[in-house]
């Protein structure tokens, strides 16, 4: 179909009779990167605008919804709501490779072109520099992003937003309860808004009144020290702007500032909870429509229908842990019986779920050994595969909603080492204990990327703050994603057997709890490795947590944590169970995916949030030993250039035929090596 007619179709799409997606509103049709040919795909299109759903309330695939029974209905009965979208799909469909790669996005931002074609990244994809090379493109994937959250809040730079309805009572009078509200800080300052990040802020939930009295607010130096209450008189909902305090119901400001590092915690009455399950049923039921419809019910031709085999969902970080979680509560599954997404790529989410489908649930929370440890989305179970929790006598599994209707689909966890000490990652594939291995499911692949931290590696690893050694610098997100995607792409459409997972394992020795782990890291000077893991608590939100999302226990009760474990490392401090890239095959130093916080900014030498560290080896062996470095010097190891391209190129030969890197990755990879 020309792209005139495919602008036509969207044009001419304007009410559909059922519940799902109803109507597309097109607001611009482009082609991408100036047109360019990328190879056997040809050119791309882009389309962007907003998409427009209604939901049944009635419909059983609807019902595991939280408050979807308080959203306000149409004459119709219908819950309206909506969604931006864009959509980069080859100019003629029948060249692509015929697979949907949805990108979950991440607090709005869009991050597909970035990770696969290392493109600039953004939120207005349109030019060459934002195809980067192009890789996606070239084989053949149709890419979609929608807004699935209605905490985005726009802020100029094109983050995908989403229009939720807001929950009810039964009379029309605002829906209020209970929130708990978390705050620390790196730098002292006076206000801050309820939830925020470095990627940007969310819209918090309001406070029913700005009454100081009807909320409680305490302080404590970490989340093991007793709480501090500050007096109603010495706060505000407000936020400090232009050296004035200005009301704020989503805001806190206190009169002597905030002190870093310290742990704030606010409880408050909010109002208005936003009906956040939505998101996942729109996102649900447009890859459906474009997936497995041929035409809507007017009667309107799907422009990619007959070309669209697969669909594979793909989340970083937040959007990972959100893959996680629809996939738990069901969604898989469109109205109609049919499986969404074939496969998952689910990338840096440890064992978390989250507070996507939850009444006054923020998607930006999650939980780290210093902070968020009272936010439910470390949950149990962690796994697609059974398990039993012996403290509270629960059996379950994560999937277990999709296994009776066919809706599980094929998963890669892949994970950096990062999410092992800071996102209780050993969860994912052991018991609750610490005790032992579980076996994983047959449709489940599971990796580790030895030595590497959690976004990726750093640009410049002496921007370090807030931490106190110098960030791990190893680019592995690319090249090992290509790999993997390409990977569950042929899993999924010629039933080729994928990368064989590789993490380690407590029977191997290769992963260890803490204790053993500080005994074997190498005495390198100056450098304390933590003496704290991430273990997430069993909370307690009530008896309406799990069957509606609502909690009656603000903040909810704890109990014991949780067993987790970490990597073990060789004598230089590098890990091995795992994806060895040269880095770590061929080292020049020792790579973390932990992190200690620097003093300067609270919690000195404590575990840092999701930050790797980056410790080289001396460049001789008399700077090894004046400094007294166990590890060996650089000219020990390779006392000639062959010494270290030999290692080098055996790895990459050895990534290549286990699936885990591309030729094209390859070739940078070793590139890269004889800079």
């Amino acid at each position: 179909m020309t792209p005139f007619r495919f602008l036509c179709f969207l044009l001419a799409f304007p009410t559909l009779a059922s519940a799902g997606l109803v109507r597309v509103e097109v607001k611009e049709h482009v082609p991408f990167a100036d047109g360019i040919s990328f190879g056997r795909s040809g050119s791309y299109e882009l389309v962007e605008g907003r998409l427009h759903f209604e939901a049944d309330p009635k419909d059983p695939a609807n019902a595991r919804i939280a408050d979807l029974a308080l959203a306000p209905v149409n004459d119709r009965g219908r819950i309206e709501y909506w969604a931006d979208f864009t959509l980069l799909y080859p100019t003629d469909p029948a060249k692509g490779n015929g697979t949907l790669l949805y990108d979950v996005h991440n607090r709005g931002n869009k991050l597909a072109l970035w990770t696969f074609n290392d493109g600039v990244r953004t939120n207005t994809p349109r030019d060459a520099e934002h195809a980067g090379h192009g890789f996606l493109m070239r084989e053949g994937y149709t890419v979609l992003w929608t807004g699935w959250s209605g905490e985005i809040q726009d802020d100029g730079t094109g983050r995908l937003l989403g229009g939720l309805p807001v929950a009810k009572n039964a009379d029309g009078s605002p829906l209020t309860g209970k929130n708990h509200v978390e705050i620390t800080v790196d730098d002292p300052v006076k206000s801050r808004a309820f939830f925020q990040s470095p990627w940007g802020i969310s819209a918090a939930y309001p406070a029913v009144s700005l009454d100081t009295n009807a909320a409680t607010l305490t302080k404590r130096k970490d989340r093991q020290s007793p709480a501090e209450p500050i007096a109603s008189t010495d706060w505000a909902f407000a936020r400090w702007e232009n050296d004035t305090v200005v009301p704020d119901p989503t805001s806190l400001y206190l009169k002597d500032g905030f002190e870093p590092g310290a742990i704030y915690d606010f409880v408050y009455t909010a109002r208005d909870p936003r009906v956040s399950g939505l998101g996942l049923a729109g996102l649900r039921d447009v890859v459906s429509f474009l997936k497995h419809e041929e035409e809507s019910p007017d009667k309107t031709a799907n422009p990619l229908a007959g070309h669209l085999g697969r669909a594979i969902i793909f989340g970083v970080s937040q959007s990972g842990r959100f893959c996680h979680q629809f996939l738990s509560d069901g969604f898989n599954v469109d109205p109609a019986g049919r499986r969404v997404f074939d496969g998952a790529l689910i990338h840096v989410a440890g064992a978390g779920k989250g507070l996507f489908n939850h009444r006054f649930g923020m998607a930006t929370v999650y939980g780290t050994y210093r902070e968020g440890n009272l936010a439910p989305t470390d949950t149990f179970p962690f796994t697609p595969v059974e398990q039993t929790d012996p403290v509270t006598g629960k059996s379950g599994e994560s999937f277990a909603r999709l296994r009776e209707n066919g809706g599980v689909p094929k998963t890669m966890f892949v994970q950096s080492s990062t999410e092992y000490w800071s996102r209780a990652a050993s969860l994912l594939h052991t018991d609750v204990e610490g005790k032992q291995d579980l076996d994983l499911d047959p449709d489940m692949r599971l990796y580790l990327i030895a030595g590497s931290q959690h976004l990726d590696g750093s640009d410049d690893i002496t921007a370090k703050k807030p931490c106190r050694h110098d960030l791990n610098p190893i680019k592995h997100r690319g090249p090992v994603l290509r790999a993997l995607l390409t990977g569950l792409d042929a899993w999924i459409r010629d039933e080729k057997t994928p990368p064989v997972s590789v993490y380690p394992r407590i029977a191997a020795g290769s992963l260890v709890d803490l204790e053993t782990f500080r005994a074997r890291f190498p005495k390198i000077p100056g450098v304390e490795p933590p003496a704290q893991i991430y273990r997430p608590l069993r909370l307690d939100p009530g008896t309406r947590w799990e069957s509606d999302g609502i909690a009656d226990e603000v903040p909810p009760k704890t109990g014991e944590p949780y067993v987790t474990l970490v990597p073990a490392v060789d004598a230089n401090g590098n890990e091995h169970a795992a994806i060895t890239l040269p880095e770590i095959t061929a080292p020049r130093g020792t790579a973390t995916g932990w992190n200690v916080r620097d003093g300067a900014y609270g919690a000195g030498g404590v575990l840092a949030g999701l930050q790797g560290a980056w410790f080289p080896f001396a460049e001789t062996k008399a700077e090894r030993e004046a400094k007294g470095d166990p590890r060996p010097s650089l000219e020990e190891l390779y006392p000639d250039r062959g010494a270290y391209l030999d290692p080098v190129a055996a790895t990459l030969i050895v990534l290549r035929e286990g699936g885990y890197l591309l030729d094209e990755d390859v070739t940078r990879l070793l590139g890269r090596s004889v800079e």
